[in-house]
Parts: C-alpha cells; sequence; structure tokens
C-alpha cells in the first residue's frame, strides 16, 4: 500500500470531499482536482465528485482533463443537463464551437429552453 505523500490524501472519503469543497469555494481549482481525481476513482457511482472535478478542473483550465471527465460523465448519466452544458461550455473554449453545438442544444432542450 502506497504512502499519502500530501494532506490531500488523508481522512475518509467525507472528509477528502469536505476539503476538496473548501478549495473550490476557494478558488483553489486545481488543488480541489488533486484531491476530486483519486476520490472520482474511489467511488465512480458519485455524480456530485465527478461533476465537481470536471468543474474544477475546467476552471483551472485543465480543459482536456474537464472534456476526458465530462465525456465520461456522459457516458454514464446521459441525461445529464449540466454536464452536457459543461461539455459545450469545454469544446467552445478550446475555440470547437462546431463540436459544442449539439452538447449546448440538448442543454438547453432539456432544461426547457428551446430555440426557434
Amino acid at each position: 500500500m502506497s504512502t499519502p505523500t500530501t494532506y490531500f490524501e488523508h481522512g475518509t472519503a467525507a472528509e477528502r470531499w469536505a476539503r476538496a469543497l473548501l478549495f473550490f469555494d476557494a478558488k483553489e481549482y486545481a488543488t480541489a482536482a488533486r484531491i476530486l481525481d483519486p476520490l472520482a476513482d474511489e467511488v465512480p457511482e458519485q455524480l456530485a465528485t465527478r461533476l465537481l472535478l470536471a468543474r474544477a478542473y475546467y476552471h483551472s483550465a485543465q480543459l482536456a482533463r474537464a472534456e476526458r471527465e465530462l465525456r465520461a460523465i456522459l457516458e454514464r448519466w446521459p441525461v445529464e443537463d449540466y454536464a452536457q452544458l459543461m461539455l459545450g461550455r469545454t469544446l467552445q473554449r478550446q475555440g470547437r464551437a462546431a463540436e459544442a453545438g449539439p452538447y449546448l442544444r440538448m442543454a438547453a432542450a432539456m432544461a426547457g429552453e428551446f430555440q426557434d
């Protein structure tokens, strides 16, 4: 068993989740992502953990990682409208507007915002 190298890895899953939230709320997104990444692998059935990880990646400009996480979320939870929106915004931010369009339209439709 590997020995934790930082205090980020110490504690129960609930304690690490609380710690990640503190860093996220403090806008320390990269640090929050460092805590959430192993936690998301540990509890893959927890959508909230994965969404917060994707948001932390997005806000810390780790866009390829955000995209990868959001695609994994949508593979498992295809009706997650916020993940649809985030993936569209992530693709836009990478300069991939054409790819972003379907995700943004789907998110809008799921939120009841139909375009003419």
